[in-house]
């Protein structure tokens, strides 16, 4: 039992939950932001939803309307989670000047060998 306990209480998995927490309720926001878009796209198209867009008889609409929902999920995700999180993350937690590598160090060596 203790190491059940131990692996229930562990930091990663609690991470783990609250980021699928996070995923689950922002996914009912991307959702909506979707159907908000694809509403206004139909509205200029004179339909709602390309479902029923058959073109020769090929039922292309049900393709349209999915790929037109991945981009702009795809979209609402980069610019409402990735694009703020790397400003954030620049912002904040800045990269530290890495100095001299051992290769700067090598170089010198190897350059003051030639000198002498």
């Amino acid at each position: 039992m203790s190491g059940f306990k131990k692996f229930l209480l562990q930091g990663d998995l609690i991470k783990l939950a609250v980021a699928f927490i996070m995923g689950a309720a922002f996914a009912s926001v991307v959702t909506a932001t979707v159907t908000v878009i694809m509403d206004l796209i139909g509205k200029l198209g004179g339909t709602p939803d390309f479902s029923g867009w058959t073109p020769g008889g090929v039922h292309l609409g049900d393709w349209f309307t999915a790929v037109i929902a991945f981009v702009i999920m795809a979209a609402v995700v980069y610019f409402m989670i990735v694009k703020p999180y790397t400003h954030a993350k620049e912002r904040f937690f800045p990269e530290p000047d890495p100095g001299e590598t051992e290769i700067d160090i090598l170089k010198q060596i190897r350059d003051s060998i030639a000198v002498r």
